[in-house]
């Protein structure tokens, strides 16, 4: 599991469930305003949500892998994820391309972390 700096809980929790497929593992209250947010992508991976508690996190929001794509969503259906994901508002910087290992295409999240949308060629 990688801790993923957000800036607000519930928005963060909207994007990965709705726009790419993720499920909510766990969200339990910890008090003070503080939670504890596990989310799970469909292939493996996990997120915890962690809301920016001061400056220097906030700041590294959308900045976590310095402008490189940083996290990798491992897709079966690369046609199917790329069209909801871009349904839901998904800000592809690309489009999908065709490379020796498969199809992938970058996309930013909300707060403009880089990440792959790829399917392996073998896992069709």
């Amino acid at each position: 599991m990688t801790t993923f700096l957000v800036p607000d809980y519930d928005e963060a929790i909207a994007f990965f469930r709705d726009a790419l497929d993720f499920a909510v593992e766990e969200d339990s209250d910890l008090g003070g305003g503080k939670r504890w947010v596990v989310v799970a992508g469909a292939r493996g991976g996990k997120l915890l949500l962690a809301r920016a508690a001061n400056d220097e996190q906030s700041a590294a929001i959308g900045h976590q892998a310095g402008g490189r794509v940083g996290w990798f969503l491992q897709s079966d259906d690369f046609a199917t994820d790329h069209r909801r994901m871009a349904q839901w508002g998904v800000e592809f910087t690309e489009a999908p391309r065709e490379e020796a290992y498969g199809t992938v295409a970058v996309f930013n999240d909300p707060w403009g972390n880089r990440w792959d949308l790829i399917e392996h060629k073998d896992a069709a």
